[in-house]
């Protein structure tokens, strides 16, 4: 045996005793302070504490494979229930075989769980251990032992999306060190960092559909006023976002061949798809269930993140409450179930995104895209550059760092690649500034009365993960599925309706519908048909336009016009299509191109009667939410647009594929450019046949994708 071979082995060994030792000493510690703490649990002697410890782990090992096993046979929620038993009975074995271990009553059991979490959770931060890496550290270990060849499975990628990270705060976290990772690659020279374009709208539905189909033609904001359906469509809503692909979807979307796709939006037409919305709804067969027995089954770790979670909500209101006292401007009240959601997307969520990945990765998978969203949905209540939002920006990093111990032992060569969907940026809300909402000050422009009104200017984006997490853990068996689809038609609102509705008579139609998309506001008339020309708001509302230009925040309004798309300012027109200016130009704070973005989503057959556009502060980069949210994206102005692209620095940007149509500056312009560039890559490295290899596969009936149905041709 060569001694480089001998020195791998060795290290592997330690590496394997270094992690058995990480593992079994926390846990005996915490097992021995909650013999201290807990009645009716004993531990005598106290070195009988590491015995236990030892036990529970080899209890563990052996009721696994059962898990497993029911996992396979009755779906995912049979798994989890019998799991959180086992988890008692793993801990009731271990202190029946160990001498000096004693506990009485079933409130021990669970004080005891409750302890040992805690105590493990503070003793690996004092220890520096990733709680991911304790996740999936056992696969680590047995990928690591196996020696696998790589040179036989060639490369793999796997796209990590950092949601609602803006490029400037990237690069002040490359640069001042608290992402170490990303510091680590770029400082390297492994990894190469740039910015790209999100296009208006500059919303997760629009860029991830972009990024994984190629296309997000049709998809005007995060939700929109269908006239033809009659009814709303909202894109984190399993059955809409499944009509919004099948609208979209050539079959050749990033994810083909084999990909898989974890908690996104879309599929990207993966093979493999777990809590992805578009296809969560009535999922049937197993779901996640194996890739989350470590996590729910096993001592101690799922009530270790049960923990986390609560640890994660006490923070939530501390550091909330902290903004209040220091007066932080501009922020929001930071209550409700927003709170209970901080603690599942920056605790459980992520935990589970990693599993997902790493399994993937462990089973060789050729590409893998996983949504992150921890810090957009912080940065969307605390703001985009403040302490909490940055921690959990830190949060993801250490995920990489994971996720590069994992592809050290996988069976293939892993490249990484970290985007953005889009950026935030901050500023006092509408609401804020007025004291109404945007539908309500319409609607007082108008004349319509709340009754005959919708309003749909309340966040909806931020419960979208954990809704597909849900859907798709309590749709994995046919009763479980029945139940979820039964909920799902119960749940009430515009947007939930499942399937057309064509048979909406306008008669039956609200009289107005206004929705928020970040500093971007769209107002739809639903009884009057096709798209409300300006002659026609002239005419019906003629108080409108001028009254909405009026108002403290609103920058200007877009709307339709014998000439094309006008934008209107309060001191001068800027028509969209050829670019002819009358007046003080509107879009002149927002950059320049400003007219090619909002031209482009103006033409789309879904878009709205008017927009209605935030103001923009140059001092201070902040705009203005019609949602209550502080941090937000959808239109224009501020970081929002300035999306992040780190990518191995042999893979370089294709020159054709820039823009340098604004100052010179050259980057990619619009989601559908970064998708055809991940593509080339994917096809360059083999890891992804081009289209004409796979029509010659395919043969001649079956060559060249699908074109893209439009929005309306459903």
């Amino acid at each position: 045996m060569s001694d480089p071979s001998r020195r791998l082995r060795y290290r592997a060994g330690a590496r394997d005793v270094r992690d058995a030792l990480l593992g079994l000493i926390p846990t005996a510690l915490a097992l021995l302070v909650a013999s201290w703490l807990v009645d009716g649990f004993e531990l005598r002697p106290w070195w009988a504490a590491i015995v236990l410890a030892a036990a529970t782990g080899v209890v563990d090992a052996v009721a696994r494979p059962l898990l497993r096993l029911l996992a396979g046979r009755a779906g995912a929620v049979a798994a989890l229930t019998v799991g959180l038993v086992v988890q008692l009975l793993v801990l009731w074995v271990a202190v029946v075989i160990v001498p000096g271990a004693s506990m009485s009553g079933v409130g021990a059991f669970f004080g005891t769980l409750f302890v040992v979490a805690i105590v493990l959770a503070v003793t690996r931060w004092l220890l520096g251990v990733n709680d991911s890496s304790y996740l999936v550290s056992d696969l680590i270990r047995r990928g690591a032992r196996r020696h696998r060849a790589r040179a036989g499975d060639g490369e793999g990628v796997v796209v990590v999306q950092i949601d609602g990270m803006p490029y400037p705060v990237l690069r002040f976290g490359v640069l001042s060190g608290d992402l170490p990772t990303l510091a680590r690659w770029v400082r390297s020279g492994s990894h190469d960092m740039t910015s790209w374009w999100a296009r208006v709208p500059s919303t997760t539905p629009a860029s991830q559909a972009a990024l994984l189909h190629g296309t997000n033609d049709g998809i005007c904001a995060f939700r929109w006023y269908d006239k033809d359906l009659g009814r709303l469509v909202v894109t984190n809503r399993p059955a809409d976002a499944a009509l919004v692909e099948e609208r979209l979807s050539d079959g050749r979307g990033l994810l083909a061949d084999g990909g898989v796709s974890v908690s996104n939006m879309f599929s990207g037409d993966a093979g493999t798809s777990l809590m992805v919305m578009s296809r969560v709804s009535g999922t049937q067969g197993l779901g996640p269930g194996r890739a989350y027995l470590r996590f729910f089954a096993s001592p101690f770790v799922f009530a270790r993140a049960l923990v986390l979670t609560v640890g994660e909500m006490i923070k939530e209101l501390y550091q909330g409450r902290q903004q209040r006292l220091r007066g932080i401007e501009p922020r929001i009240r930071r209550h409700g179930s927003y709170v209970a959601l901080r603690g599942a997307t920056n605790a459980v969520l992520r935990d589970l995104n990693v599993a997902l990945v790493a399994e993937h990765m462990m089973a060789g998978a050729p590409v893998i895209y996983a949504d992150f969203v921890d810090y957009d949905e912080i940065a969307h209540h605390a703001g985009v550059a403040r302490a909490e939002s940055l921690d959990a920006l830190r949060g993801v990093d250490r995920v990489l760092s994971t996720l590069e111990q994992v592809a050290a032992a996988a069976p293939r060569r892993y490249r990484f690649v970290v985007l953005s969907d889009h950026g935030q940026s901050q500023g006092a809300t509408f609401l804020q500034l007025t004291g109404r909402t945007l539908e309500a000050a319409v609607r007082e422009r108008i004349g319509a009365a709340p009754s005959t009104s919708v309003d749909e200017t309340q966040a909806v984006e931020a419960w979208g993960p954990v809704n597909a997490m849900l859907t798709q853990l309590l749709s994995v068996t046919r009763t479980t599925s029945q139940w979820t689809a039964r909920r799902e038609q119960q749940a009430g609102g515009a947007g939930m309706v499942l399937g057309p509705r064509h048979d909406v008579s306008v008669t039956d139609r609200p009289e107005l519908v206004v929705a928020g998309s970040g500093n971007l506001g769209l107002v739809w008339f639903p009884r009057l048909p096709g798209r409300v020309s300006w002659r026609t708001l002239e005419r019906e509302f003629p108080d409108l336009v001028p009254g909405l230009l009026a108002e403290p925040g609103v920058g200007f309004v877009v709307v339709d016009s014998e000439r094309g798309p006008l934008a209107i300012g309060a001191a001068g027109v800027h028509v969209l299509t050829d670019g002819v200016v009358e007046g003080t130009d509107p879009l002149l704070p927002f950059g320049p191109r400003a007219a090619a973005d909002l031209a482009r989503v103006a033409a789309m057959t879904t878009a709205p009667d008017i927009f209605v556009h935030s103001t923009f502060d140059d001092r201070t980069g902040e705009v203005h939410a019609f949602e209550e949210l502080v941090g937000c994206h959808g239109g224009l102005g501020g970081w929002q647009n300035h999306a992040a692209l780190v990518h191995p620095a042999d893979w370089p940007l294709d020159d054709d594929l820039l823009d340098r149509s604004v100052d010179g500056e050259a980057l990619l312009y619009g989601a559908d450019v970064v998708h055809r560039q991940l593509v080339r890559w994917l096809e360059r490295g083999g890891i992804r046949k081009p289209p004409s290899a796979k029509a010659m596969d395919a043969g001649p009936m079956d060559a060249g994708p699908m074109d893209a149905k439009p929005m309306d041709a459903a």
